[in-house]
């Protein structure tokens, strides 16, 4: 049977497993254009499915939303965690991810309990379809692995209380349309995010 028309079966190209991290998806990067997938974004991957469970531990706790998962690896800042294989679209949700302006996929792997946080120890790259360690920071065996929400998300599905306790906490989270452009200068976001910020602050003037 042939894979549904979102999905494509093009394999992802081999590389060193190592990017070079950046804060804005606007900015230039180094990164050997071989890794890149030969997909348009708006479109799937459906790539082997790596062994998750080599690379994170989910710890679930009792009560709602309280699950977290923890690294088994030790990695370098801007190195590759894990490549997002096994997504399917999807409507919004809370478990889904935005990957483009008109896609959203469930991501069908232990990736889905990666909570947000304000200062993140991963990057979830919608374009690459792969998930990278933090610029800002190498990845200890037993860090808590995150990611900032709104750097895939313009508008949450389920808004909520960030609850970090990280001292740059932004505090109630609903997608990075209800941010400044000041705060979310800090954070490398993916570029459907950039790109409807450019065409938010257009229709503002």
């Amino acid at each position: 049977m042939s894979p549904p028309s979102a999905i494509s079966s093009t394999p992802p190209p081999t590389s060193n497993g190592k990017v070079d991290g950046l804060k804005s998806s606007t900015k230039a990067t180094t990164t050997p254009p071989t890794i890149l997938p030969k997909t348009p974004s708006s479109t799937i991957p459906a790539w082997v499915q790596p062994d998750i469970s080599r690379l994170l531990r989910v710890e679930r706790n009792p009560g709602s939303f309280a699950s977290r998962s923890l690294s088994l690896v030790s990695l370098p800042a801007g190195s590759i965690f894990a490549r997002i294989t096994n997504p399917t679209p999807a409507t919004v949700a809370y478990s889904s991810v935005q990957a483009s302006r008109d896609l959203h996929i469930e991501l069908n792997c232990d990736l889905v309990y990666i909570n947000h946080s304000c200062r993140p120890s991963l990057v979830f790259d919608m374009e690459r379809w792969e998930v990278r360690v933090s610029s800002e920071r190498d990845l200890k065996e037993g860090d808590e692995l995150t990611f900032f929400y709104p750097s895939t998300e313009w508008h949450m599905a389920q808004p909520f209380e960030c609850g970090c306790g990280e001292k740059t906490c932004k505090g109630k989270i609903t997608g990075a349309k209800d941010m400044s452009r000041e705060v979310l200068g800090e954070y490398w976001l993916n570029k459907h995010v950039e790109e409807l910020l450019v065409e938010q602050a257009d229709a503002s003037k």
